[in-house]
């Protein structure tokens, strides 16, 4: 009895459906694309150079002697040693070349990998040239939250052509 019954309703479910096609499945996803890690890093760039560094902000550097300058509140002695050349940089930066907003770019990179890979001293090197990178680079320094001190680079980094530069890796 149950097999009849079963057997009427694929019956009169066959006679509803007759005529009937199938739907065609969409080929679209509707989800967002993954943008390539390049592009979000160097978005994440651009956010920090845009942010942290400005060409109006005129920071209290040194008019004479070799180019140096220490956050607030940290150690004198840490610029001498600085200055000595006990610090030896793990990731060098070689400026020449960049135009301003390229090197403000390559500078917030720099911080940031630093950071990332607990680096505490850096070299930027921005050459001599006509001088506008070498006036700009310690007043973009200045303004960063993570930069401790910077000192000129002794002679075998770079001497006044290059910068030694302490991060604040915590």
């Amino acid at each position: 009895m149950k097999n009849k019954d079963n057997q009427d309703d694929m019956d009169s479910f066959a006679d509803l459906m007759k005529g009937v096609k199938p739907l065609k499945q969409d080929k679209r996803h509707f989800k967002q694309a993954t943008k390539p890690k390049q592009v979000t890093i160097q978005r994440e760039q651009k956010i920090d150079a845009d942010s942290y560094f400005s060409d109006s902000y005129q920071p209290l550097l040194p008019h004479e002697g070799p180019m140096r300058w220490k956050q607030s509140g940290v150690d004198n002695h840490l610029l001498k040693r600085l200055r000595r050349g006990d610090f030896v940089p793990d990731l060098l930066l070689d400026l020449h070349g960049m135009r301003q907003t390229e090197a403000k770019l390559e500078i917030a990179a720099l911080i940031r990998a630093c950071v990332k890979q607990r680096v505490e001293c850096c070299s930027v090197m921005h050459g001599y040239g006509s001088g506008v990178l070498k006036q700009q680079i310690p007043m973009w320094l200045a303004q960063h939250p993570k930069v401790l001190a910077f000192h000129q680079a002794p002679k075998e980094w770079g001497s006044d052509a290059a910068l030694l530069v302490l991060i604040d890796i915590e």
